[in-house]
């Protein structure tokens, strides 16, 4: 046996599963040491390859050229220094005075002779230091150390001296040209400081050119997320980035296509239902006579419901209808609204900005009218009187509202009432009857404009829907 048929509109709200309330709030972000943009995290990522890799160059400059350069000349120095102190051993007492003193004037005569812009220092350099050390491990491994511990010494002049003692007298040799004190010139920062500068103004240059299609990825995104249709994405460039625009063109393709066939269907179905819908009206006036008078009035009521329900459908079909925009007045549009309401005995306060505060804003007339139609009607049907229609602008936007002073609706399903056949869980919001696609038309209609739908409640105060435009 096959169940019977209930139809959708008479399935009471509480038996339908709600569609989980969207978070409030997007959790706060862990502030982070590192740039946020990925032009930042790029320029710093380049800027530290690139000094380390002059570090590199340095480590490997100094292990591999200078390092064997010091042990080399130590070798040749420490040997030289061995053959001096013998040959002062050879020579009587009263004459190595007089040949230490002719080698160092020899030594002082080349120290003069080699050019130099660098002031003399008195304390020795990193690299002099290492040779000086070299040196005298060699003396005293060789066992060839004049005088037992090597004692080096830099005079005024900058040149370094050797101190020889023989036969309990010290004797200073001076070595100036055995290894020239070279002092830091600054040229590897330099070097350093225009690399980084150079691949700060290439990675700038890339960034640039990855940068603009990504933008124009994230505008048609946000057009797409607006209920806007995107012009298409120029499919041009490295292959990565046209793969992208490619991709999201198909995306946005796709999803016209479908959202254009689910208006088609659920318009053709809804148009299908008036023709029924019309007979059955027919027949229930025909058969009034007959029919007990109570009975043929709930008949009517029912036929008005589900006509209300039916143009709810075709009205959320037509919100993706291409509509020229046209320059319009909210102030008129929320007085055409309330004199089609006093047609039918309802009465609705208007509390309109001043015009001069109020310029025409660029939208597409129909649709906005259903919309702000679909709010009043929500406002009459779920709410109470008195119904308030307000305009108003803030900033570059301008606003119109609806406000009554019915249950209103709990805060935290506000989010969920934007939503295609979402029900107020207030008794009397979720007990009237309706499709729940009024405020979903509401929000279709506002992000088609590039606006946005504002819902405010308040216990005891309705519910305030306010429909924000951009004023250009």
């Amino acid at each position: 046996m096959t169940a019977p048929h209930i139809p959708a509109a008479h399935i009471p709200a509480a038996h339908i599963p709600a569609p989980p309330a969207a978070p409030s709030a997007a959790p706060a972000r862990r502030r982070s040491p590192w740039p946020r943009s990925l032009l930042g995290r790029n320029l710093l990522l380049i800027a530290a390859l690139v000094v380390l890799g002059q570090l590199v160059a340095v480590v490997l400059v100094r292990q591999m050229i200078l390092q064997p350069r010091v042990a080399q000349v130590a070798d040749g120095v420490a040997r030289n220094v061995a053959a001096l102190s013998a040959g002062l051993q050879a020579l009587p007492a009263g004459q190595r005075a007089a040949f230490v003193e002719a080698f160092n004037l020899k030594a002082a005569q080349a120290a003069q002779a080699v050019p130099t812009s660098q002031p003399r220092r008195a304390l020795l350099s990193p690299l002099e230091r290492q040779f000086v050390q070299a040196v005298a491990r060699r003396l005293e491994g060789g066992g060839t150390a004049p005088g037992g511990e090597a004692v080096w010494r830099r005079d005024s002049t900058g040149v370094l001296s050797l101190r020889v003692v023989h036969d309990g007298t010290a004797y200073w040799l001076h070595l100036p040209s055995v290894f020239p004190t070279r002092e830091f010139t600054g040229a590897w920062l330099l070097a350093t400081l225009i690399s980084v500068l150079l691949a700060l103004w290439g990675a700038w240059w890339l960034q640039r050119h990855i940068n603009r299609p990504l933008g124009q990825v994230v505008g048609a995104a946000q057009q797409l997320a607006q209920g806007q249709a995107p012009a298409a994405l120029p499919e041009d460039g490295p292959d990565e980035i046209a793969t992208v625009a490619r991709s999201f063109n198909q995306m946005a393709q796709s999803l016209a296509a479908a959202d254009h066939e689910r208006a088609l269907m659920l318009a053709g179905v809804s148009h299908d239902l008036r023709t029924p819908l019309t007979k059955l009206r027919l027949g229930v006036e025909i058969a009034g006579p007959g029919l007990d008078a109570p009975l043929a009035a709930s008949m009517a009521r029912s036929i008005d419901e589900m006509d209300g329900i039916v143009g709810q459908f075709l009205d959320f079909a037509r919100v993706g209808e291409a509509e020229a925009a046209a320059m319009a007045s909210l102030n008129d549009l929320a007085r055409a609204v309330a004199e089609a309401q006093a047609d039918h005995g309802r009465s609705l306060r208007l509390e309109l900005a001043p015009p001069a505060h109020l310029p025409d804003v660029p939208v597409r007339p129909q649709a906005l009218r259903r919309a702000l139609d679909n709010l009043v009607e929500n406002a009459w049907r779920h709410g109470a009187a008195p119904v308030v229609v307000r305009t108003g602008t803030a900033g570059a936007t301008a606003w119109i509202e609806v406000a009554d002073q019915g249950p209103g609706i709990a805060p935290e399903a506000l989010e969920r009432m934007r939503e295609p056949f979402a029900r107020g869980g207030g008794a009397a919001r979720s007990g009237a009857p309706g499709a729940g696609l009024g405020l979903a038309i509401v929000d279709r209609v506002a992000r088609s404009h590039g606006g946005r739908l504002e819902l405010r409640t308040a216990p005891g105060a309705g519910l305030c829907a306010r429909i924000v435009l951009p004023l250009a």
